[in-house]
């Protein structure tokens, strides 16, 4: 990897940036990446509405209990608040206090931004430069999302440059260059595991040498307080917390690239981080990952899924956090997506390539397949009838009761439907774009959606965007 020499400029209020879409925090000049198209109506009185402060949302599992959200568009694409035109990468949004984040590369510079989060606004923005480029012909920039905690958001770069901004000013607390200190490889595709915060840690799957997989760095100052020493480095799944026999811990779905290719489940304590137990799930394939988070079941258990020979597993742990295998379904091979938990069922999308993903219902409980089968609906478009499916998108389970998702396509399809253990029914469908690797979550928070364009749009020919939808009801 090419030595990265940093020269940071960070603005409290911002000023002119030498870069052809400059961003301006006083209205005395036009922000030429944003396009603000109407003011988002007012929040129903009694909607339940929360942050969104990480790439799985306020509980880290792809669940929001938002409420009085508008779920029927009848046919319309839901209402465009605002557009924002952002570069390289594929990192979501984080939301928290009116504060929206977004991480991307544009022009040679990694770029956190600040925005107001219902009108697009610039706040605040901090920029550093960068040299990668994705030896597959992916995009260059981020793919890990900014994390706020409390007052901080923390973002790491596809070179595993890692910053702490103070979230509503934008000011740098502080920030290393892992990839130098950790003597961290490039990997297949860059540094992408999302960084947890988690007691007072922030918590990274580093890969880096001398067996140093795992970190934990102080929140506050960025400090080493912990290294979990193992053999198997960076994958591209993120960190995430659990309770295994009345204990909390931190699980880490580690596996990057090395001959042989392995892999697997480390359980650290996330105080101090020992190792708790090793589970090896890893394809043999070389040219292999493991991308999907950890899903913690309950009753000591944990779900994981890789994409490329083993498929899905789910592992009991005893007293001893001894590991055993309780099911496994090598069809259930899921390439990133962060599958859902509702009650009993888990439900994810599976499959390698883009024609093969498929919808499944599993009941965790007793291992039955409830289905697995495709998501499809038509799309008319200049008067042609395309057949349109979710193809390896995502989920997002929303509302405190009942069984309404919102699926988005990796084409930039937003699916509303009803997903249960009995089937599938979509309620209202929207081709928001046409566009490859829209593989980024949405988010939401306070009855809006923030959607992530990462490319072209093959229709209308325009560039990458974040745009934000309003889904509030009155």
């Amino acid at each position: 990897m090419a030595e990265l020499v940093v020269k940071e400029i960070c603005f409290s209020v911002l000023i002119s940036l030498s870069l052809p879409f400059t961003l301006f925090a006083e209205n005395k000049k036009v922000d030429p990446r944003l396009k603000f198209h109407s003011e988002a109506k007012p929040l129903h009185q009694q909607a339940l509405t929360l942050d969104w402060p990480r790439f799985n949302g306020p509980s880290d599992n792809a669940i929001s209990a938002e409420s009085h959200l508008l779920l029927d568009w009848d046919g319309e694409t839901p209402r465009l608040l605002w557009e924002v035109m952002k570069g390289e990468g594929y990192s979501s949004p984080a939301i928290s206090g009116g504060i929206l984040v977004m991480f991307h590369r544009l022009h040679g510079q990694e770029i956190i931004e600040g925005r107001d989060s219902e009108t697009g606004k610039s706040l605040w923005q901090h920029a550093y430069p960068v040299e990668y480029r994705d030896r597959y012909g992916y995009l260059n920039g981020p793919r890990a999302s900014p994390v706020i905690a409390g007052d901080y958001v923390y973002a790491h770069g596809v070179t595993a440059w890692l910053t702490c901004l103070e979230l509503k000013t934008g000011r740098v607390i502080w920030k290393r260059d892992l990839a130098t200190e950790f003597e961290i490889p490039q990997n297949f595709f860059g540094k992408g595991s999302n960084p947890l915060p988690l007691g007072e840690n922030l918590i990274l799957n580093i890969g880096g040498s001398k067996q140093r997989s795992v970190v934990g760095l102080d929140l506050k100052t960025g400090g080493t307080n912990w290294v979990t020493e193992d053999e198997w480095g960076a994958s591209y799944s993120s960190p995430c917390k659990a309770v295994i026999h009345g204990r909390e811990v931190c699980l880490v779905f580690a596996g990057g690239e090395s001959r042989p290719s392995t892999g697997g489940l480390l359980v650290i304590d996330p105080e101090n981080g020992r190792k708790l137990s090793r589970f090896a799930w890893r394809s043999k394939s070389y040219e292999s990952v493991n991308a999907v988070p950890p899903i913690p079941l309950g009753k000591n258990r944990v779900y994981l899924s890789e994409c490329y020979e083993k498929g899905s597993v789910i592992i009991q742990f005893d007293a001893e956090f001894k590991p055993t295998i309780s099911w496994k379904d090598p069809n259930l091979n899921i390439h990133w997506m962060t599958p859902v938990v509702s009650q009993s069922y888990l439900f994810g999308i599976s499959g390698r390539h883009q024609r093969g993903g498929q919808v499944y219902c599993l009941d965790f409980n007793t291992g039955v397949v409830r289905w697995h089968e495709a998501i499809t609906w038509s799309h008319v478009l200049n008067e042609r009838k395309l057949s349109l499916q979710l193809f390896r998108g995502s989920l997002l389970k929303v509302g405190n009761e009942g069984d309404h998702f919102l699926g988005f396509s990796e084409l930039g399809s937003l699916v509303s439907m009803e997903v249960k253990p009995e089937g599938w029914r979509i309620i209202s469908t929207a081709q928001l774009f046409f566009s490859p690797s829209a593989w980024t979550l949405p988010a939401l928070s306070k009855g809006l959606l923030y959607v992530m364009q990462n490319e072209k749009d093959r229709g209308t020919g325009t560039d990458a965007r974040l745009l934000c939808y309003d889904l509030r009801r009155k």
